[in-house]
C-alpha cells in the first residue's frame, strides 16, 4: 500500500530545500486506533511525511536519476508535542550532504511556527536494476509515476518540465 503524507509542497529549491504541508483530518485511517478517544498522528508517521518531503527534494535535484530514494538512517530524533486534526504540519528538508547513494537532510516539522519534530535523516538512492538485472522497465515505471504525483503536490514542475 503506497500513501502519501505530504498534501502540498510550498518551496523546492533543488540542491538545497524543501517545504511542503500535511494537514491531518479525522479522515486519517490510523486515527481509529492511535488513540480512538485522543486522536493524535503517530511519530512514525511524521518521520515518514519528512521522508516523502525530503525525497522529492533528492529526486527533482538529481533530475530523477533514481527510480528509490528510501529512508536509510533517521538520527537524533527529538519529538515535541502532539499533532492532532485540525493541525497542519509544516515540513522543510535542508541538504547537508550528497553522494552517488545517499543524501543526508535536516529536517523539521512545525506548527504553527513552534516546532514538533527534529531529525536529521539519510536517504538510499538507487535503481531497482542496480539491485536485480532486468529491472529498468520497472525504474521506468516509477520515475513516471513519480514525476505525475510530483505535478500534482507541486505544480510548478509541470511548467519546468514543458
Amino acid at each position: 500500500m503506497k500513501f502519501s503524507l505530504i498534501d502540498k509542497i510550498d518551496l523546492l529549491e533543488p540542491n538545497r530545500e524543501i517545504v511542503a504541508t500535511k494537514s491531518l483530518t479525522m479522515a486519517e485511517e490510523y486515527l481509529q486506533d492511535h488513540f480512538p478517544k485522543f486522536p493524535v498522528m503517530p511519530g512514525v508517521l511524521m518521520i515518514e511525511a519528512m521522508t516523502q518531503a525530503a525525497a522529492w527534494l533528492v529526486r527533482v535535484s538529481e533530475n530523477f536519476a533514481h527510480s528509490m530514494v528510501v529512508l536509510r538512517e533517521a538520527k537524533n530524533v527529538k519529538f515535541g508535542q502532539f499533532l492532532q486534526p485540525g493541525q497542519t504540519l509544516v515540513v522543510s528538508a535542508k541538504m547537508v550532504s550528497r553522494t552517488d547513494s545517499e543524501v543526508v537532510l535536516k529536517t523539521e516539522g512545525t506548527i504553527d511556527g513552534q516546532s514538533r519534530i527534529r531529525a536529521q535523516l539519510t536517504l538510499a538512492c538507487y535503481n531497482l536494476e542496480e539491485k536485480t538485472t532486468h529491472q529498468k522497465i520497472f525504474d521506468q515505471k516509477l520515475v513516471k509515476e513519480s514525476k505525475e504525483e510530483l505535478a500534482l503536490l507541486w505544480p510548478k514542475f509541470i511548467e519546468q518540465e514543458n
